[in-house]
């Protein structure tokens, strides 16, 4: 029941904001892309790009991962690591990366409460960590575009299965449209229109023809 008394112009505790969110980026690499059959892996990597740069932007703290990059699934996709220049990149032998001791003790140095994840596969390498996360007592986001499964059932069950324990599905442009929240902040304005503009396709070509008309500051 709400009482009018105590209703104020605020936002909400479950809000993702640049204070109380981490990202993680698990397994973006060469050989999961060549078996990722449940969406166009071009608009997956286009997203997890657009993720990274929204995380770059707000000064999000990022967790990078790979599993047995050298020996089977190759190197971190050059596009993301290209936003993180010079960030240590965790390769693991787990499937499950919270059961690799340097993944969990990075996510543990951020300090964050919520954790943003986007990954290959969806229904490993993202449910699993993703359900550990959440039963330890963080809050958990998948972003659901930036990660992808070996087919679209195989991608869809996951992501009902996270839901229904708790984890929320998210995309790459409400994450970044979260952190911004307020057209008004003037000091990431700029910067957030940059990521539309390359990353959020019609979106940003709607932006280009608005700023063309308007001036650099139309609204998004």
């Amino acid at each position: 029941m709400v009482n009018i008394s105590e209703v104020t112009a605020a936002p909400g505790p479950d809000l993702l904001t640049p204070d109380n969110c981490a990202v993680l980026f698990v397994d973006h690499q060469p050989q999961m892309f060549f078996g990722t059959g449940s969406g166009d892996r071009t608009a997956i990597i286009n997203a997890t790009v657009g993720l990274a740069k929204a995380a770059k932007v707000f000064d999000v703290p990022t967790v990078l991962s790979t599993v047995a990059a050298e020996s089977f699934s190759g190197p971190l996709m050059p596009q993301l690591a290209d936003v993180f220049p010079g960030q240590k990149i965790i390769d693991r032998t787990t499937m499950n990366a919270w059961e690799d001791e340097a993944f969990v003790e990075a996510v543990k140095a951020t300090g964050r409460e919520k954790l943003v994840i986007a990954g290959l596969w969806t229904e490993v390498c993202v449910v699993l960590p993703a359900l550990s996360a959440l039963a330890q007592g963080y809050e958990v986001y998948v972003v659901t575009d930036a990660s992808g499964g070996v087919s679209p059932q195989a991608h869809e069950h996951a992501v009902q299965r996270m839901v229904q324990a708790g984890v929320m599905p998210v995309t790459w442009v409400q994450v970044l449209l979260e952190l911004q929240r307020d057209w008004a902040r003037t000091e990431t304005y700029l910067p957030v229109m940059d990521v539309v503009k390359e990353n959020a396709g019609t979106y940003g070509l709607g932006v280009v023809y608005a700023q063309a008309f308007i001036g650099e500051h139309a609204a998004g």
